[in-house]
């Protein structure tokens, strides 16, 4: 333990000199309930210690992979004495994930099956498609249909009698990969890149590159995530051992209070 955390406490600014943040984050963090009550001074300065250090890492370990929003309820959950709810929290985040590993093992297969069909396919949509009939048949608003137009991804041609917008196969089975891979949560760049690869080579290279890119980008998360449970089990246990006494010794044993539905939820 850190000489001056076993003294006299921290201040806001030593505890954030530790981790690297402003005073004002240590400020912030407390009156969010990021960080366990912190006892005061007689002037009413607020005193931190090593339970707060290692709060704040933890917080910082579950941002990286939770993101801030979560992490902030996780660690309140905790601070709260609801063990549960908060340990809820990061099994849906789990759960999250895999879903969406799934859902991106699933939309590779179905955009594998499209970038391969044949556009002049007579059975893959019918010429001179306008922009409703496209709409119905992909299951999305024209708006939407407009939106992707505006952003580049789809060209289709213009009747030079009425101006009415006419898509052809090949524009229809871009249209059908794009909606696909929005629902994968591809960014508009990421999926100009897919159609450029197509369009020019006729082949899918550009979208494996996407999928692979997207499944090493799960990985990432889930490897912070990973990580920032690790420190979350740390930290409990340590708050677990903490000697109950006053205001903090309160919050400790409403989290010791909870370990039982701990150990049930890690195991």
């Amino acid at each position: 333990m850190n000489a001056a955390v076993a003294g006299k406490g921290l201040r806001p600014v030593d505890l954030a000199r530790l981790v690297g943040v402003s005073a004002q984050q240590i400020r912030n963090y407390a009156d969010a309930g990021v960080l366990p009550p912190a006892p005061r001074t007689p002037a009413g300065y607020r005193r931190f210690d090593e339970r707060h250090r290692g709060a704040l890492l933890t917080y910082r370990a579950l941002a990286a992979g939770f993101g801030w929003d979560t992490a902030r309820a996780i660690m309140r959950g905790v601070h709260a004495g609801d063990l549960p709810s908060a340990l809820a929290l990061v099994d849906a985040a789990h759960a999250m994930v895999h879903e969406q590993r799934l859902a991106l093992q699933a939309t590779g297969e179905a955009l594998e099956a499209v970038a391969g069909q044949d556009p002049g396919d007579p059975a893959s949509a019918r010429a001179g498609m306008r922009i409703g009939e496209v709409a119905a048949h992909l299951g999305v608003r024209t708006s939407t249909l407009r939106v992707w137009e505006s952003a580049g991804l789809l060209t289709p041609r213009r009747d030079p009698g009425t101006g009415y917008r006419r898509f052809g196969p090949a524009d229809v089975r871009d249209a059908r990969m794009i909606h696909m891979l929005r629902q994968g949560r591809y960014l508009f760049p990421q999926i100009r890149l897919v159609l450029d690869g197509l369009r020019r080579t006729g082949g899918s290279d550009a979208l494996r590159a996407a999928i692979a890119q997207r499944r090493a980008e799960l990985t990432g998360r889930a490897r912070a995530m990973l990580e920032g449970a690790s420190r979350l089990h740390d930290y409990i246990a340590s708050i677990d051992d903490t000697p109950a006494g006053g205001e903090d010794g309160a919050a400790g044993q409403g989290a010791g209070a909870s370990s039982t539905g701990m150990s049930c939820s890690s195991s």
